[in-house]
Parts: structure tokens; C-alpha cells; sequence
């Protein structure tokens, strides 16, 4: 029988050297990495520092026994986990209960027969692998899940208010105008507000399409990216906010070229520029530019003039529904969740760097192209 989960490393925990000498030599040539430790209280020492995937213990050792050793391990968060097989030639019902009750994976009794060892070894390995992608995945559903509450508290709230707002100012503007009745300027005023809380509850719903959307695909094919001819883009959707708020935009003489998707990530210039815009200074200045982290990774920003974040603010940033100043712009809070997804995704990360009065610095990165 051959292993089945090459590299994986075993402590064995004996104080019998003619015992550890044979069974090590023989899991060793089937390709398993082996540590030795010659009582209770090494074994948690190595298991502390090494993190073994499979500890083979024997019950009757000096210092501290098995029973002892499996009972502090399985007590402590960071080898709670690691499975732990008795060796022992115990064969009492009541000593076999008693490894269990502590955690005990299994029991092979002595005198040791190698194939037996091996096949309870990998069974476990195995086992032990599974219940990791189990938690894997259900860590990726309970994200998931808290996603689709986010989605659902969006829905009833963000987009009330401005729903509120289209039907009120519509119905008015019905019972108003006639063909003897033309629009004065209030009217055209309230007309201009149902359009803008029309574009704004357009912009909520395309949000939402786009994070579901990035949490959809498993992988992106990354091609190089064109980083000028992005931002135009990303600045020619914002260009009535730009010109409203007077902002003023810089860019860097050259971009270092990137592998990417680039409508997603022309989403993440987006919503940086906006961000800067919205709670910049007064007029908003943004700089625009992007450098070579090292071989494989090259970084982009965009540094504003506003009022800068404390640090436990930028702890918060990227989680979904986080607002920045909340009292000078109003926002839904998506789109800065939306860029750690975007960026993840293209095995890129984000980041901010800022200070409290001296503006902030909102960074990504991707795979150098």
C-alpha cells in the first residue's frame, strides 16, 4: 500500500527508541516527513512549533503520559485539531473510552503492524482534510449568506427613500401639469430631484448586480490593461460630478501595465474618484497614478485633498454598508466592498493609507502584466 497524501508530516511520540527507530524508518519510505519526540511534554512542544498533521502517541511514557499530553493539546486552539492516534498495548474497554473522551482520533494496538498503521494514518489524513474544506466552504456560505442580508437591508432601505421621493414629486407633477399649466421653476426644480433620485437608486441596483456578479465567477481570464484609456472611462461616467464639484484630476506621466478584466476594474477607478471627489476638499484635487511593487505585483491609487480617516475608521472601510463621512455625502455603502471583491478576484488586494487631517491614499493592486 502506498501513501496517499505525500508530505505530511507525523509526530511520533514514544519513549521506546527500538519502537520509534522502525516504524519511523518504514513511514519515512513512504514518503510521510517524521518528528520524534520521546515523551508527553515534547510532543506538545513540537506539536506547538511544527504543527504536525497526524500525531501517533504512546500512552505509558515518563514525565507526562499520552492521556496527559492529548489532554493539554486538544485544550490549546492551535493543535486542537491536529489528530492524535494512541499506540498502546492497553486493551482494556475502559482505557480505550478514556482516549476517546480526551479526543483521541483512534487506537492501534502494540505490537505494531506497519500496514495497519498506514492505513489508519492515511484514513485519517483523509478525514482530516475533509473536515477542512468543510469549514472552508461553510466560512464561504456564512459570507455569502451575510451578503444576501446585506442585499436584502439595501432593498428595504437605501432604495425607499428614494423611491419615495420619484413617486411623491411624480404624482404632484402630474396633478400639476396640464397643457394651460407649464413647468416654472419650481417644477423644474422638483423634476430635476426625481431625476436624480431615479440615477441614484440606478446606481444602487447596479451595484448590487455587480458584487453578486464578482462573487459568481470562481476565476478571471487576465489580460494586459490599457490603464489610460480605463480611467477615461471611469472619468467620462463621472463627468457631470466632476464638473459640479470642480473637481480637479492629475495623472501620472506613464502606467506600469497590469494584467486584469477591465470593466471591473474600471469599476474600482470609479469608485475611487467618486470617493474622492465626494469627500475631498473644497475644491476636490485628486492624484492619479500607479508604480511597480516588485516583479510581480505593480500598485495604483488615487491621493485626495480631504479631511483624511483615523485609524480605526480605515479598519471599517471595505466592509459592505460602511460610509465614509457620513454627514457630508450620501452613498449605500457598497462601493468600497465592491472594489475588495473586484480586486481579490483579479488576485490583486486593496488598501488605504491616510492620516486625519492630511487626506487619504485609496491603493490597489494586480499581477504585473
Amino acid at each position: 500500500m502506498n501513501n496517499i497524501l505525500n508530505q505530511n508530516t507525523l509526530l511520533i511520540v514514544d519513549d521506546v527508541p527500538a519502537n520509534v527507530s522502525v516504524l519511523a524508518d518504514f513511514l519515512k519510505s513512504v514518503g510521510f516527513k517524521v518528528l520524534i519526540a520521546k515523551n508527553g511534554k515534547r510532543a506538545i512542544q513540537k506539536a506547538e512549533y511544527a504543527h504536525p498533521d497526524l500525531i501517533l502517541m504512546d500512552v505509558m511514557m515518563p514525565e507526562m503520559n499520552g492521556f496527559d499530553a492529548c489532554r493539554i493539546l486538544k485544550s490549546q486552539e492551535t493543535t486542537q485539531e491536529i489528530p492524535i492516534i494512541f499506540m498502546t498495548a492497553l486493551t482494556d474497554t475502559v482505557d480505550k473510552v478514556k482516549g476517546f473522551e480526551l479526543g483521541a482520533a483512534d487506537y492501534i494496538t502494540k505490537p505494531i503492524q506497519q500496514e495497519e498503521v498506514l492505513a489508519r494514518v492515511n484514513a485519517h489524513l483523509n478525514l482530516y482534510k475533509l473536515q477542512q474544506q468543510l469549514q472552508v466552504r461553510t466560512t464561504e456560505l456564512e459570507q455569502r449568506n451575510m451578503q444576501l442580508d446585506a442585499f436584502a437591508r439595501t432593498v428595504a432601505h437605501d432604495l425607499k427613500n428614494p423611491l419615495n421621493t420619484v413617486v411623491g414629486y411624480s404624482d404632484e407633477l402630474v396633478e400639476i401639469c396640464t397643457e394651460d399649466n407649464l413647468l416654472d421653476d419650481e417644477l423644474r426644480s422638483q423634476l430635476n430631484l426625481v431625476a436624480k433620485a431615479g440615477h441614484k437608486m440606478e446606481d444602487i441596483i447596479n451595484a448590487l448586480l455587480l458584487l453578486a456578479k464578482t462573487s459568481k465567477y470562481e476565476s478571471i481570464d487576465a489580460q494586459p490593461l490599457d490603464m489610460p484609456s480605463i480611467i477615461a472611462q471611469a472619468q467620462e461616467r463621472l463627468v457631470y460630478m466632476i464638473k459640479d464639484c470642480q473637481a480637479e484630476i492629475s495623472l501620472s506621466d506613464k502606467f506600469p501595465i497590469a494584467k486584469g478584466y477591465a470593466p471591473w476594474v474600471e469599476e474600482i477607478w470609479a469608485n475611487y474618484i467618486s470617493n474622492g471627489i465626494k469627500y475631498g476638499g473644497s475644491p476636490p484635487k485628486l492624484e492619479l497614478g500607479g508604480d511597480v511593487q516588485n516583479d510581480n505585483v505593480v500598485s495604483f491609487w488615487v491621493r485626495d485633498n480631504g479631511l483624511g480617516l483615523s485609524e480605526k475608521a480605515q479598519t471599517k472601510l471595505f466592509a459592505p454598508f460602511t460610509r465614509l463621512h457620513q454627514e457630508r455625502a450620501e452613498g449605500h455603502g457598497l462601493g468600497l466592498s465592491i472594489v475588495q471583491q473586484i480586486a481579490e478576484k483579479l488576485n490583486g488586494k486593496v488598501g488605504v493609507e491616510s492620516r486625519v487631517g492630511q487626506g487619504s491614499t485609496f491603493y490597489f493592486t494586480l499581477p504585473k502584466g
